[in-house]
């Protein structure tokens, strides 16, 4: 009989911030992936939950709102907030022991993986092999269809978050999500870009211009405030799309401060 190798968790212990409603933008972003609605195993991982179970018990009540059967596990690195976490479990919700290698339950692939505030204290260089290690962790699919990664980052209270979603064959789209009331401008989110990006807020790179071609908008549009910020962000993403950017969707998520492009718009230059 041979001895049964025992890995340790791939990755390094964050700081564990974490808050009630912290996530709940990207977790409404996350409720409408197709693969959520289609797949057969609708297992969805929260990679990196932090300190308490607060997040992951969050994104399992959102999610089986249009899901029911909806099972989330939470993987963190660090054991002392698993036995914490623990505590917690109920039906639809258990947690682990784990990082980028995402284990799961019968080792089982991930309809979605969401990893917020996760990468946020490692160096660009890193950000490759950990998108690798997770995707490989995905469930498969063409386009669409397949298990989908959320990696990103976000304020402490929420209100302003960005993410990248990635398949198995790469990064697909790039998201700002913004609490519009007393908004002053779009690059705001520049502090919360994901790692990936936030270097690279600088001139000759594509996030750098959709940040600059934001805050312009933005104000070019100002008097439509007095009908609201909202009808401002919406007329403000109409011009953008006009411009020439990939937007997707349309005013039922613009209007709750979110904008979708392709990756391929803002990815970071060779």
């Amino acid at each position: 009989m041979t001895d049964r190798v025992v890995r340790a968790p791939r990755g390094r212990i964050t700081r564990g911030t974490t808050g009630v409603n912290r996530l709940r933008r990207v977790d409404r972003w996350i409720a409408t992936l197709p693969v959520l609605r289609a797949a057969n195993d609708p297992l969805v991982v929260d990679l990196g939950y932090g300190a308490s179970a607060t997040t992951t018990l969050e994104l399992r009540d959102r999610l089986a709102a249009v899901r029911a059967d909806v099972e989330v596990v939470g993987v963190e690195i660090d054991p002392e907030r698993v036995r914490i976490a623990s505590a917690a479990a109920r039906d639809g919700v258990t947690f682990r022991l784990g990082g980028f290698e995402t284990p799961t339950p019968g080792g089982r692939t991930a309809a979605v993986i969401r990893a917020l505030n996760v990468l946020r204290q490692y160096d660009e260089g890193e950000v490759g092999e950990a998108w690798a290690t997770m995707t490989a962790r995905l469930q498969p699919g063409a386009g669409r269809q397949g298990g989908v990664l959320v990696e990103g980052t976000c304020s402490e209270l929420g209100r302003v978050a960005s993410w990248v979603a990635l398949g198995s064959e790469g990064p697909r789209t790039f998201t700002i999500s913004l609490r519009l009331a007393e908004l002053e401008q779009p690059s705001i989110v520049a502090e919360r870009l994901p790692k990936v990006l936030i270097h690279r807020n600088v001139p000759g790179e594509r996030i750098h211009e959709l940040l600059l071609d934001l805050d312009r908008l933005w104000a070019v549009h100002a008097p439509l405030a007095v009908y609201g910020p909202t009808q401002r962000w919406i007329t403000m993403v109409e011009s953008l799309r006009s411009a020439g950017w990939p937007i997707h969707d349309g005013r039922t998520r613009w209007r709750l401060g979110e904008l979708t492009l392709d990756w391929a718009a803002v990815a970071p230059s060779p």
